[in-house]
């Protein structure tokens, strides 16, 4: 492995060529990390979700994102991670348009098909950062460039894919409908059975068309949706764990402690000390 790290030992950015499946049982980083798979396949698991693949291929999760591979074929893949502390990707969204696209949405998957044009643009940035992280001094800047190239490339490519699959596929219209209701209601609305009531559905059909639709159910968007608002707020503000517990309409903060460490096997506290509190939090202070 090739990697920098912080003065107190924390990974600030690495790249492992892996020869055999150390994702084959469940795992969470604190750091962004990039699965890049050049031919083989499997099946990704992410937090809740589950997502068949075939090289080449990219996956993507966020910090402390329970993952693992199940693999059909024998699997090597590079892993590429970065921490937030030194690579932001929301003060950077301009540049890289990845927050939302690559990490950080829970409708779409978190993969990235690559063709073979593709694939050598990223193995030649790859291999630049493997050459600058060999340096006795790396260059932070350098490496920061680096990776907002990979990161921009990959953000090209997923719309492009985005755009494809969208001419290719039926859009089921009730069901963005039910994306952009959960998006504003999250917070106050966290049954099915709501917004198959403002959909006018019955629960039962809401199921069916959400998990074809989206691969995932309404109960699992619901929850996701509310846990990636949780860890925004502890990763992008300085607010208290009481006061994103109330900002997200939870009784106290107690049970959304219980809830978050359910879902993430981490806690509040725990998350926000190991992914760190981004430059963003300061700049609407």
């Amino acid at each position: 492995m090739t990697q920098l790290k912080s003065q107190s030992g924390a990974n600030l950015i690495s790249l492992q060529k892996v020869q055999q499946n150390i994702l084959s049982t469940p795992v969470q980083f604190s750091e962004y990390t990039i699965i890049i798979i050049k031919e083989d396949e499997g099946i990704f698991y992410s937090d809740f979700g589950t997502f068949p693949f075939k090289g080449p291929m990219m996956l993507f999760a966020t910090p402390l994102q329970l993952i693992y591979i199940k693999e059909i074929d024998t699997i090597q893949y590079d892993i590429l991670q970065f921490h937030g502390d030194f690579y932001c990707i929301e003060y950077h969204r301009e540049e890289v348009a990845c927050n939302g696209l690559l990490f950080n949405n829970v409708y779409i998957e978190p993969s990235l098909k690559l063709e073979l044009i593709d694939q050598a643009v990223f193995d030649n940035l790859k291999d630049q950062i493997t050459e600058e992280l060999s340096n006795p001094a790396p260059s932070d800047i350098v490496l920061k460039s680096l990776l907002q190239l990979f990161l921009a490339k990959s953000s090209q490519i997923k719309t492009r894919e985005l755009e494809k699959n969208t001419d290719s596929q039926i859009r089921d219209d009730e069901m963005e409908r039910f994306k952009n209701l959960l998006d504003t209601n999250f917070l106050t609305l966290h049954k099915p059975s709501d917004y198959a009531d403002l959909l006018r559905m019955s629960t039962n059909n809401l199921t069916k068309r959400c998990t074809k639709y989206f691969k995932k159910t309404p109960s699992q968007l619901i929850t996701e949706r509310i846990m990636l608002e949780a860890k925004k707020q502890l990763h992008l503000t300085r607010k208290s764990i009481k006061e994103i517990a109330f900002a997200l309409n939870f009784k106290d903060e107690f049970y959304f402690s219980r809830v978050f460490k359910k879902f993430t096997n981490e806690s509040p506290q725990s998350f926000r000390d190991k992914t760190g509190i981004s430059i963003v939090a300061d700049l609407y202070r």
